[in-house]
């Protein structure tokens, strides 16, 4: 029988040793033995195991003492206290302690093999979780997905939740939302990180070639197939397929597409020989594929295949409160490009004026702002000069704001023709302190009173160089 997984029994009493060496080897787990604390820890520290079932009272180190030493040596250690004295208080030392249950003397044979079985589930899940997070620090580059808000630090954690499933996601936000950042975040923080992360622009590739990319096709499958060529599909295969632009596929390519989410097989074009897949999709659209639905250009059941995991991405106007930490990034980032050292920390106006624009492209308009700023600098820092002439010109910008502080400002200027700009700086400033004052210089709490996160008020109270 094939083991299941590796158990390291540890009890000074022999027959207890042999009786659970015998039923756990009959269930399929390898099975090794310690009579003495000492002795556990040595062999443990020479193999880790998935369960240690660990005798309360022995000679000499005691069972709850071996226990802080296994977790000192692995903290994700799995152990199961065995004790002809399961107190209530003897339960209580042993979870605070660490451990993952107890078992008392004389003990049912079923609680035996369902605890460890329980004990190696929870452990193959941490070693995933672990798994995932080493694919993470080597593969994602966080610092690529910029976003301090409430909003967007919930995208992040849907993210975390679906990046382990085999689920389609379907991604949806206007352009330059970095619909393809998160598709990636996905991708990376997945088992199939290590296999291909395929992309698609279904508007990018001339609707009569759609289904030759995405499906491959047999030599003399149609004029100018000169040779076999394989398709998306299959150079996906183990990985994710990302297909932008989903809303953009030909009604015709839609029922291939269903038919590959349904079966997991294709055929290429010119065969007859269905082929299957191991493909995680992972779409994207700026359109409203409900409303397409309705319209009849675009299948409703390939819709729902697609939209078992929906994440909406929000426009930059929606999360003003990330316009600085994305500012901040790109300055970094393009510095490092093009040998710049322009400073990261932005002046009040220009700030002002980053938060005061609408963004119709968003986060992709903002970064090919603030590239373009970095390198026409004629100094160390980003000024207004540095800026397009609709983002810098205040008459531009006035009307995009909806934040309480531009509101107020913009109100000061029209009523008493006063600097717009300096307006805003004062205006805040004061806001901040007495927020301050309020709450005592406690911060988190300055920032909910405010309504922007914590990071931004952090962030802000440098930038006017508030005393607290």
């Amino acid at each position: 029988m094939a083991k299941k997984g590796s158990v390291l029994v540890v009890d000074d009493e022999e027959i207890m040793r042999d009786v659970l060496e015998t039923l756990l080897s009959a269930e399929g787990y390898r099975v090794d033995l310690a009579k003495t604390g000492e002795e556990g820890i040595e062999v443990y520290g020479r193999r880790a195991y998935d369960v240690v079932l660990l005798d309360v009272s022995m000679p000499g180190m005691g069972g709850l003492r071996a226990l802080e030493e296994l977790l000192k040596a692995d903290a994700n250690a799995v152990v199961v206290m065995i004790t002809a004295y399961a107190t209530f208080d003897t339960a209580i030392g042993a979870w605070e302690r660490g451990a993952f249950g107890c078992i008392r003397k004389p003990f049912q044979n079923e609680q035996v093999t369902a605890t460890v079985a329980l004990g190696i589930k929870s452990r193959r899940k941490e070693e995933e979780r672990q798994a995932l997070r080493r694919a993470m620090s080597r593969s994602v580059d966080r610092g690529s997905i910029v976003g301090r808000s409430e909003r967007m630090q919930t995208i992040f954690q849907l993210v975390d939740q679906v990046a382990p499933a085999r689920s389609t996601v379907l991604i949806t936000g206007e352009s330059g939302t970095g619909k393809e950042l998160i598709a990636k975040a996905i991708h990376e923080q997945s088992q199939r990180a290590a296999k291909s992360f395929v992309t698609v622009n279904s508007s990018n590739i001339p609707s009569e070639l759609l289904e030759s990319e995405l499906f491959g096709h047999t030599r003399g499958a149609f004029t100018g197939a000169v040779a076999a060529k394989k398709g998306l599909f299959e150079v996906a295969d183990g990985g994710s397929l990302f297909l932008d632009e989903i809303g953009d596929i030909p009604p015709e390519t839609q029922a291939r597409l269903l038919r590959v989410l349904q079966e997991r097989e294709f055929t290429p074009l010119g065969d007859v020989t269905p082929r299957r897949v191991d493909v995680r999709i992972i779409a994207a659209t700026n359109i409203d594929l409900k409303e397409a639905v309705r319209q009849g250009s675009f299948r409703e059941d390939l819709y729902y295949r697609l939209a078992v995991v929906p994440i909406e991405l929000p426009p930059l106007r929606e999360r003003r409160e990330d316009v600085l930490a994305l500012a901040q990034h790109f300055i970094r980032k393009y510095n490092e490009e093009n040998n710049r050292h322009v400073s990261d920390q932005l002046s009040p106006d220009v700030l002002a004026r980053l938060e005061a624009y609408s963004w119709p492209g968003n986060v992709r308009e903002l970064e090919n702002v603030i590239e373009r700023a970095v390198v026409i600098s004629p100094g160390d820092e980003v000024t207004l000069q540095c800026l397009p002439k609709d983002i810098a010109d205040p008459q531009k910008t006035l009307g995009a704001s909806s934040s309480a502080t531009s509101s107020a400002a913009a109100a000061m200027e029209v009523g008493r023709g006063v600097n717009f700009y300096d307006e805003v700086r004062r205006f805040e400033i004061d806001l901040i302190r007495r927020a301050l004052e309020q709450t005592g210089g406690h911060q988190s709490r300055a920032a909910r009173l405010l309504g922007m996160n914590a990071t931004t008020l952090n962030s802000k109270i440098k930038t006017y160089n508030i005393q607290l």
